[in-house]
């Protein structure tokens, strides 16, 4: 007989997501996201890597002007690191850490990693276009009835909806 792994209610993890972003816009005066850590973790590596050349870079400039002093002391690298740390213990007391690749039969494990690597690369580049990634546009912008907030989050879900016919093959 196979075990039924438990999960957390959605309708639960909504409410607590909502109360987590409500406490972070009252207690930073910021709501959440995640591209911005992104963001400074890459412009701390080009800047270890190649200091001389990351200072004639327009948007290292652009985010050193915006952003004086290190940028891995910013909320969002606080937060994300806070993420990482929280879903990696509540993997561990649920026993559901397991280095493995999930997947569908009808696909390899190295066809799995590329496409989740090539989806979020393309994420990311959209995050970057769009100023923000799905948490701080979407999430964080409908949380303070931001009108470009609710478009954002449709335009998330209608994308998402059209493209899913044509990749459910990959998972199903």
């Amino acid at each position: 007989m196979e075990t039924k792994t438990k999960y957390l209610n959605p309708y639960v993890g909504g409410v607590l997501l909502g109360i987590v972003l409500l406490a972070a816009n009252f207690i930073s005066g910021r709501g959440l996201g995640a591209s911005g850590a992104m963001k400074s973790v890459v412009i701390t590596s080009i800047t270890a890597v190649a200091p001389s050349s990351s200072e004639n870079l327009g948007f290292v400039k652009e985010f050193r002007r915006d952003h004086p002093g290190n940028p891995m002391k910013t909320w969002l690298v606080f937060e994300m690191t806070g993420v990482l740390v929280g879903g990696f213990l509540s993997g561990a007391f649920a026993g559901r850490l397991k280095l493995k690749v999930e997947h569908s039969p009808k696909i390899t494990s190295k066809k799995r990693l590329f496409l989740a690597l090539t989806g979020g690369v393309l994420f990311g580049f959209g995050a970057e276009l769009g100023r923000g990634c799905t948490s701080g546009s979407a999430l964080s912008g409908m949380a303070v009835l931001s009108l470009g907030g609710f478009i954002t989050m449709m335009a998330i879900f209608g994308t998402a909806y059209t493209l899913a016919y044509f990749f459910r093959r990959n998972w199903i």
